[in-house]
């Protein structure tokens, strides 16, 4: 299946935070799930560890919680998206919510943290034309490609520090969800019926992800925590649904619906995540990391080329790897001025994406895309507040490029093109940071 099939004209709606073409592939656009803590360091995670963030990403970091502390993390992020699609070019705003969480000490050397991310998304709206039908002068053809939903997931975990150098946690999370992908064929003479056919589904299923994270000093101040997360592939058992609807183009009427159900349709991969952070005090730190989602081997539904069969195979998708570095320095968390007491961040990633705009295996390249980030982390404080224990604001600027190869059909012309987007995102994220635990000695 080609991204479009046809030369395409794109209809944008702000919905659903996304606008991309690319989301009608698998279960979307998956969306980034960094904190505000490390938005700006581009995401690095595994290695990254406090008593004052939250980091799902790996939930060994978990029991590093500050033991009189607990701490709740929101952010949103708004964004500029521009795609290009050969000489069609269109720009979208939209807004999202990122996150929600909530981190507090269960225990001695034990923490814990629950909250909801955003899994996946899918929004876009495209119509096309292929000009004059075979045998006719004043007959034409459009189609309208249209898409939306997405998955969320729900979490709770624990971390757990057995040991002085080791931490160990584990996620679990209910992921919940669906999607819709309809695409329609009219004509421009209204007594020749229009067809839609349609793919939907509802996702509810659980995943667990289990981290370690090895503190290795290095002398006063100085530390390097090496971090490793795995999370458990498995089968998601809900049903695919494709459908195909006969339209009276004059009434809008459905004369005639067929449809097919595939069961367990659908398939988590297996996650591997590396990576480590070398930290100087409350000065300096620096980190990388490396991600790879085995999702070509997950099966996923499709319509087999031969038979016209609805199937669910392995094959229709591709591995996703991601390679992230990032930094961030404070130059005196203790100073009263501004410019000194709040957190500078910098980073920049590469990752080939998961789903694929060319199952017809003509196209050697795979989507990709590239980004840098930069933030600032801010410390709501004055002389009345605990040095560690104040709220902090969050703001990260990022810019993203993702280059999408597909194949494009113009009667009976096949091309190679690619999809262009770029994304300037703002996020901003407040973290409150209560004081619950401290007890207080009256004299």
């Amino acid at each position: 299946m080609c991204i479009i099939g046809i030369t395409p004209i794109m209809q944008i709606n702000a919905q659903n935070g996304i606008n991309s073409p690319y989301s009608r592939y698998a279960f979307g656009v998956l969306a980034d799930r960094s904190m505000g803590f490390n938005k700006g360091m581009a995401g690095v995670a595994q290695g990254m560890r406090g008593g004052q963030i939250i980091n799902p990403s790996n939930p060994a970091s978990y029991s590093a919680v500050d033991s009189l502390s607990a701490l709740f993390d929101m952010g949103l992020t708004l964004q500029n998206g521009n795609y290009k699609m050969g000489n069609v070019q269109q720009n979208a705003r939209n807004t999202s919510l990122d996150y929600m969480a909530f981190h507090f000490r269960a225990f001695k050397r034990v923490g814990m943290t629950m909250g909801i991310l955003p899994y996946s998304k899918i929004n876009y709206n495209m119509t096309s034309g292929t000009g004059h039908v075979g045998g006719t002068d004043d007959v034409t053809t459009t189609y309208t490609f249209t898409g939306e939903g997405g998955l969320h997931q729900a979490f709770i975990g624990v971390g757990w520090q057995p040991v002085r150098p080791l931490s160990i946690g584990v996620n679990g999370s209910y992921l919940f969800g669906n999607y819709s992908h309809t695409t329609s064929m009219t004509f421009s003479e209204s007594s020749i019926y229009s067809i839609a056919r349609g793919y939907t589904s509802d996702i509810t299923t659980w995943t667990t992800d289990f981290g370690l994270q090895y503190i290795q000093p290095l002398g006063k101040d100085r530390k390097l925590t090496l971090g490793f997360t795995y999370g458990l592939g498995h089968d998601i058992k809900n049903k695919a649904i494709r459908y195909t609807q006969t339209i009276n183009a004059s009434t809008y009427e459905t004369e005639g619906t067929t449809g097919d159900t595939i069961h367990n349709a659908f398939q988590l991969p297996h996650t591997f995540s590396a990576g480590l952070a070398y930290q100087q005090g409350t000065k300096l730190t620096i980190g990388a990391d490396f991600e790879l989602q085995q999702w070509s081997k997950c099966k996923f539904p499709t319509q087999d080329n031969t038979s016209g069969s609805y199937i669910s195979t392995t094959g229709q998708l591709n591995d996703k790897i991601r390679i992230s570095a990032g930094a961030a320095y404070t130059p005196d968390a203790r100073s009263q001025q501004f410019l000194k007491h709040s957190t500078y961040e910098i980073g920049g990633f590469f990752g080939q994406s998961y789903s694929n705009a060319d199952v017809t295996g003509q196209l050697n390249s795979k989507a990709h895309e590239f980004g840098v980030t930069a933030g600032i982390s801010i410390p709501i404080t004055n002389r009345y507040i605990w040095y560690n224990n104040h709220p902090r604001l969050n703001v990260t600027v990022q810019w993203t490029n993702c280059n999408i190869p597909y194949i494009s059909n113009v009667g009976n012309s096949i091309s190679k093109h690619t999809l262009k987007e770029n994304y300037l995102k703002l996020s901003i994220g407040l973290t409150f940071n209560e004081r619950w635990f401290h007890k207080f000695k009256m004299e």
